[in-house]
């Protein structure tokens, strides 16, 4: 999607390349269009480094593709951050006398602001009266909180934090295909104790799966995170009123959760790296060299979670599976996964590429995702939030066939 951002002159400006960052990381294409004033606070060369977009104020720079017309007609969401009292003026007067304001005119995209100023002017009726006409427009306004603001005052017309603005534009750009689903989802990895300080892990960060059970939300979904062990703080992009998450993990903790969730969804997406098996026992105190340390560790297999719960599903649960693979060839690569999704009896499976370099510990994913029938469905080299877009759209056009089949 093209998102253009839109910043006035305020302090709050510094707040907005945060902003940025995450809607590029989102994997959106980001043009960020500042007022000369803003310059003042966040240099262009900071917004094109983000962006990684060129940036201008100027309504005469690149006339050949009238730009000023260009970027509105372009924009698929317009978003303001911060928008001042002056900015929430010229909006309401349709005021175009610099780049921002022209690319709001020639947009018929959904626009979005995040008010930032000194609570009197917040407050002024002037100010107050220019909101309420944008609003009656079709403006969402998000904000402002209330808290410190710039030369020691405190009151309302914070912005509010990069995050939640992040979270209402992508929510504004999200279809609401997944409305009255109830969708459980597993991220991370589990962790198999041998000892109480030692245990037999993976290197999945949870990314993958938060991002899945984050876009389920923001279409609708009413979604249940059971997070294993995940890394730093991938949690917080889980972050959404109609996202619950319960935490486990071992493999025998996940599963039993799992099941449990499970009970009554619409869709169950096991996205969450569970280890094929753990200790056949567990020390109940550190296993030392002076008491013989850990020189052979026996094994036992750990259930296969996916496939009981594909097994034991309700009729009309839709079960998706992820799957790991180090092959040595593409070809290779799908046979794997068909074999796995004819296995464990899924509905859809997601399957990547992963190696020391690769899948894990990253911000990328490449992945090819398999309908019904075995055939790739979807095809997807970029962001996990990009993979996750495209799980939920082929997952919706499952639903869809499902519920047209049974119609006839």
């Amino acid at each position: 999607m093209n998102i253009v951002v839109g910043v006035s002159g305020g302090i709050a400006a510094y707040k907005s390349v945060q902003l940025v960052r995450l809607l590029v990381k989102a994997g959106h294409d980001v043009t960020v269009v500042p007022t000369d004033d803003a310059l003042r606070f966040v240099g262009a060369p900071t917004w094109e480094a983000i962006s990684r977009n060129p940036v201008t104020t100027s309504v005469h720079d690149d006339v050949a593709r009238v730009r000023h017309v260009a970027l509105g007609q372009g924009a698929d969401l317009i978003v303001v951050a911060p928008a001042t009292a002056n900015t929430i003026a010229r909006m309401a007067a349709g005021i175009a006398d610099n780049l921002l304001g022209t690319t709001l005119l020639a947009s018929v995209a959904p626009v979005l602001i995040a008010p930032a100023m000194h609570t009197e002017m917040w407050r002024h009726p002037a100010t107050q009266a220019n909101v309420a006409t944008l609003r009656q427009r079709g403006v969402h306004v998000i904000g402002p909180g209330e808290g410190e603001l710039a030369g020691g005052d405190s009151g309302p017309g914070r912005m509010l934090e990069p995050e939640e603005i992040a979270d209402a534009a992508l929510a504004l750009l999200a279809p609401r295909d997944l409305e009255g689903l109830r969708v459980v989802v597993s991220a991370g990895g589990t962790r198999e104790p041998l000892d109480p300080v030692r245990y037999l892990g993976n290197r999945s960060s949870g990314r993958q799966g938060v991002a899945v059970a984050a876009e389920a939300a923001l279409r609708g979904a009413d979604v249940t995170l059971v997070a294993a062990n995940v890394a730093g703080d991938v949690l917080q992009a889980a972050r959404h009123p109609s996202l619950r998450v319960v935490h486990a993990g071992s493999a025998a903790e996940l599963g039993a959760v799992m099941r449990t969730e499970a009970q009554g969804a619409d869709v169950v997406v096991m996205a969450a790296a569970v280890a094929d098996y753990r200790p056949a026992t567990v020390s109940d105190r550190k296993l030392t060299k002076e008491s013989g340390g850990v020189t052979a560790i026996e094994l036992v297999e750990n259930e296969d979670i996916v496939a009981g719960l594909a097994r034991d599903r309700a009729p009309g649960t839709t079960v998706v599976a992820f799957a790991a693979e180090t092959p040595r060839s593409d070809e290779e690569l799908l046979e794997r996964a068909r074999r796995k999704q004819q296995r464990k009896g899924v509905d859809l499976l997601v399957v990547n590429e992963v190696g020391w370099e690769r899948g894990f510990e990253s911000a990328e994913n490449a992945v090819r995702i398999l309908g019904r029938d075995g055939a790739v469905v979807a095809s997807v080299d970029g962001s996990k939030r990009a993979v996750a877009a495209a799980l939920w759209d082929a997952v919706a056009d499952a639903v869809t066939a499902d519920a047209e089949h049974d119609a006839h």
